[in-house]
């Protein structure tokens, strides 16, 4: 891990995108909550999340379309979009302009799509093949850590300062995370394009899927789980309120333990995958998560604050080995679609479970929902384990993933920065 961060421009790159995603989930629930302030409606504020999670439903398309071009200019472009859409919301004054909310976060499901796919590729240009595994690590804790923090810093900052002020924070992290991509000098290869029907081209990162074995199995196991761990966004609050008996305000210290959990799941995540193999690292963290998960069905305070540690300690585990796996598997020219098609894949049957688990946990209580995610995804776990192609795989086993020059650029930094601009300048002559 420490090795990565010797890296100039993976350094630059990781700064950039952590800073967009703290952006980014900061201002999703201020904007629910700006529709509610403005409407009196909690259905219209339900309606928000319908907005940013629809354009998903299109991955294929946004896949494609990123795996036509270079991934750079791609970050740069949509990071200075998304942020000039956000400056649009200083224009909400009143209950008028609540289509304009609507529409940014109709944009904000757009951009996440493409720069998610796009991220994805480039990542994969830039870091050196031994780096994946660290690399992964980084984002997944900062995407988990950031997930369960900074929506409820959005939503303090709106109370405190407004809609307006949150904006333009927003806009400026995508302007931060845009800079950080344009600074970053490696040459870039076009991706080379197969010639093939529309239909086809579109379809490609679902049978890539379905054809790679480790990927499929991986996969399956995900989407069983995101089948039911939406049960827990509504049971988390019902193990404080009737669980413990205490005010809802008491998620605040829980997620933060559990942060503290990602942020030591992720320092850890990668030396496991290069010791274990991807499938079998993400295997042990659906069984860890699956045991934080049990710890919450009869809490006390301290069942639950263990409970909530563990499954913060597994996420990275189990997201961060998923995410390795596919990538180091995939070629260069099919990752936008692969992620993608994932994104449809597991973030479906996530978004169901919630509205499911909402609907559930006034008939058969949160126990009985907690002992649903344990259950699945023990047996998932238990199951991704116990497949003998989830083995450590050797580099020789893997597709090309891009051009190897650029490649050994991009490593030689591990001698002098100076000999690796040495280096790229001499590919990109060549």
């Amino acid at each position: 891990m420490r090795r990565l961060w010797t890296l100039p421009y993976v350094r630059r790159y990781l700064v950039g995108q952590s800073l967009s995603i703290l952006g980014d989930t900061s201002m999703w629930l201020a904007m629910v909550i700006w529709v509610r302030e403005l409407t009196g409606s909690n259905g219209k504020a339900g309606l928000s999340f319908f907005f940013m999670a629809a354009p998903s439903m299109a991955g294929p398309l946004w896949g494609a379309a990123v795996d036509r071009f270079r991934r750079r200019p791609i970050l740069i472009g949509v990071n200075a979009a998304a942020g000039l859409m956000t400056l649009s919301l200083l224009f909400v004054h009143g209950r008028g302009q609540v289509w304009l909310i609507w529409l940014v976060l109709v944009g904000y499901g757009v951009s996440n799509s493409v720069l998610g796919a796009a991220q994805q590729g480039y990542l994969d240009f830039l870091v050196p093949e031994e780096f994946v595994g660290d690399a992964q690590g980084v984002l997944s804790t900062v995407r988990e850590g950031l997930r369960l923090v900074s929506p409820l810093i959005g939503a303090g900052l709106f109370t405190l300062a407004g809609g307006h002020v949150v904006a333009m924070i927003d806009a400026g992290t995508f302007a931060v995370a845009g800079a950080s991509i344009a600074s970053i000098s490696l040459h870039e290869p076009t991706p080379v394009r197969v010639a093939q029907r529309l239909r086809t081209e579109l379809a490609a990162g679902w049978a890539h899927i379905r054809d790679t074995v480790q990927i499929r199995q991986v996969e399956l196991a995900f989407a069983a789980v995101c089948a039911v761990v939406g049960f827990t966004e509504t049971a988390i609050v019902a193990v404080v309120t009737d669980g413990l008996h205490r005010s809802a305000s008491w998620l605040g210290p829980l997620e933060a333990v559990m942060g503290i959990g990602a942020i030591a799941g992720g320092l850890s995540v990668a030396a496991a995958m290069r010791r274990i193999g991807e499938g079998q690292v993400m295997a042990i963290g659906l069984v860890i998560f699956a045991i934080g998960d049990s710890l919450l069905i009869a809490p006390t305070i301290a069942t639950a604050a263990a409970g909530s540690l563990i499954a913060g300690f597994a996420l990275p585990w189990a997201i961060a080995a998923a995410n390795t796996l596919v990538m180091r598997l995939t070629p260069s020219n099919l990752q936008g679609r692969v992620s993608t098609a994932l994104d449809v894949l597991t973030g479906t049957p996530q978004a169901l479970s919630i509205a499911l688990g909402a609907g559930l946990v006034s008939v058969v209580g949160y126990q009985a929902l907690l002992g649903a995610v344990g259950a699945v995804t023990l047996m998932a776990g238990i199951w991704l384990f116990t497949r003998p192609e989830q083995r450590v795989v050797r580099t020789s086993d893997l597709p090309a993933r891009g051009p190897t020059p650029l490649k050994a650029a991009a490593m030689s930094v591990l001698v002098t920065p100076d000999e690796h601009l040495h280096r790229s300048q001499a590919a990109d002559r060549e």
